[in-house]
């Protein structure tokens, strides 16, 4: 097993590009599913979740390489509409397929999806906005088996603006005949992404971006060449850790206007941001204040993907700071390890108290999930000493060789294997 060892109190300096998104690069991987024919998808970071969905694509018969950024498919030998059942146990994104296999078709075979561990993520929602477009859907043990002869355009409400729903409806409903509309729905910026990729193929998506998105199903689409937005968790765990260590980084190829919620936080605990185009300076200026409240909530609020990073920043701050956590019931794993460290951090069903403490201290913690472990990682840079980092496999879901990122700003991280303990 891999571990990190970071020796910490290095402020970042310097300038860092930001690679692409993973959230926008799954599903669009997913939904070129829906046209038969050769594809080139740009931007596309080299992740441990990339690979997977990769390797989905290959047990259905497509044909994928992913090369400097950029995959290459080809979706005309695509000859299974089964996704492997281990395969579905090591991403929670594999739900994807389920939309455009159907919608290509008419059947789609599809087990119960893994992931991080953070709380329960049901897919009744995706499984009810299928049935409205006309599915029937089989539920047997951990099998979900979808099929539908036609899908027929609907009015679909979702009960929460769930990303995952909102996505795999959209796809669904892209070769559907007639219009749908998904109300509430998701507005987070890969969405817009999904819809952006989706119209250059030829479809008619309008209103991603907003709780309500229409799509008037057409017959064809066509390959194109597109490029996926830059990872906005991964700009925001950036910014974070500067000004976590005192430090001062331009971070380039960003999308500010997706990060607001982040950058309105930062600049209330007097971390320095400015910005221009697609370019992000932050400039730390000493010890953050604290804040009153934090609430995670869908996007355009604060993320849930980015609260245990803040949390670190929080917990050096002067004062105490409640963060409410409204969108997984077990996302503050992250808190034991960080007490390990010298964080005063206490929990009571959904919200955590964080009062700031001078400094943290470098010790032996654990990645209990993607963003628990980015958090640790931005503690391990700012605490006095050294901090080791096991179960480094969830961090690489969703960071291009994190230890890379941060050296290149920097820091001192070294990625070592463990031996294995004799008997």
């Amino acid at each position: 097993m891999e571990k990190l060892v970071i020796e910490g109190g290095r402020p970042l300096t310097g300038t860092i590009r930001i690679h692409g998104s993973k959230n926008a690069a799954l599903p669009i991987l997913a939904a070129c599913i829906l046209v038969d024919g050769q594809h080139t998808v740009e931007n596309v970071p080299d992740l441990l979740d990339i690979k997977v969905m990769i390797d989905i694509l290959h047990a259905i018969g497509c044909k994928a390489n992913h090369q400097d950024g950029r995959v290459m498919l080809d979706t005309s030998s695509i000859y299974s509409y089964h996704i492997p059942e281990d395969l579905m146990k090591q991403m929670r994104s594999s739900i994807f397929m389920m939309g455009p296999l159907l919608a290509r078709f008419g059947q789609v075979q599809v087990y119960q999806p893994g992931g991080c561990a953070i709380g329960e993520r049901k897919i009744d929602l995706h499984l009810k906005g299928l049935r409205a477009l006309g599915a029937t859907v089989e539920e047997s043990n951990n099998t979900i088996i979808c099929r539908a002869n036609k899908l027929i355009g609907a009015d679909i409400h979702l009960d929460f603006p769930s990303v995952g729903a909102t996505e795999n409806i959209l796809m669904a409903a892209v070769l559907a005949e007639g219009e749908t509309t998904i109300h509430q729905a998701a507005k987070e910026p890969e969405i817009v992404d999904l819809q952006n990729f989706l119209n250059t193929l030829g479809a008619k998506i309008t209103g991603a971006g907003s709780d309500k998105i229409q799509i008037v199903g057409v017959k064809k689409l066509t390959p194109r060449r597109y490029r996926i937005i830059p990872d906005r968790i991964v700009a925001g765990t950036l910014m974070i850790a500067t000004a976590v260590t005192g430090g001062k980084v331009e971070l380039t190829s960003t999308c500010p206007q997706h990060l607001e919620s982040l950058i309105h936080v930062l600049k209330k605990a007097d971390v320095q941001i400015t910005l221009k185009n697609d370019i992000i300076n932050i400039n730390s200026l000493g010890r953050p204040k604290s804040l009153d409240r934090i609430v995670t909530s869908p996007y355009p609020a604060f993320p849930t993907d980015l609260q245990s990073q803040i949390m670190v920043l929080l917990s050096l701050s002067e004062g105490i700071t409640t963060i409410k956590e409204k969108i997984f019931e077990q996302r503050f794993k992250h808190v034991d390890e960080l007490k390990k460290m010298g964080a005063d951090i206490q929990v009571n069903n959904n919200i955590a108290y964080v009062r700031g403490v001078p400094r943290l201290y470098g010790a032996s913690v654990r990645a209990t999930d993607l963003r628990a472990g980015a958090a640790l990682v931005v503690a391990g840079l700012a605490g006095k000493g050294t901090t080791t980092i096991e179960q480094i496999h969830h961090i690489d879901r969703g960071y291009v060789n994190i230890e890379s990122i941060f050296n290149q700003l920097g820091a001192n991280i070294t990625r070592c294997v463990e031996s294995p303990v004799s008997k």
